[in-house]
């Protein structure tokens, strides 16, 4: 499957797979920021994506970020949707108590995975049917 996307920029790097397989592709930050600690702040990407119908993106933390430097993404994942032309950009959030992070452009700041969808109609009902979990939510699995 291709994946049609633009440079809304020069610095703009195109999203890359870092092995054969990788589920994610890397999205590279196309501006300087500092994320200061507990800041969360709005990174652009430089690039625009047409993501086919029935499929959807999901831009996802970079697990190393969040070990090495306390880098979490506010809203993951961040969906798009494939009728969203306009540039990707990142929220992120420093959880570091002390140190500002510092981006620089070209630095792989968060992943983009293209999954299907499934575009289910909500029709009105009056009652869900049973099953063995019932209502049990937040915890009813006792761990």
């Amino acid at each position: 499957m291709e994946l049609p996307v633009a440079r809304l920029i020069d610095e703009a790097v195109l999203p890359t797979r870092a092995h054969a397989g990788d589920a994610g592709l890397d999205l590279y930050a196309s501006e300087e920021a500092r994320v200061g600690p507990g800041e969360r702040l709005s990174v652009g990407t430089g690039i625009a994506v047409e993501i086919p119908d029935g499929f959807a993106g999901q831009v996802l933390p970079r697990s190393g970020l969040a070990r090495k430097h306390g880098i979490a993404l506010v809203n993951s994942p961040g969906l798009i949707d494939s009728g969203y032309r306009g540039e990707i950009r990142v929220l992120l959030l420093n959880t570091d108590p002390a140190e500002t992070f510092r981006v620089a452009v070209g630095d792989r700041i968060a992943q983009l995975m293209i999954s299907p969808v499934a575009l289910a109609e909500p029709v009105t009902v009056e009652a869900v049917g049973d099953s063995p979990r019932g209502d049990g939510g937040f915890g009813s699995s006792g761990r």
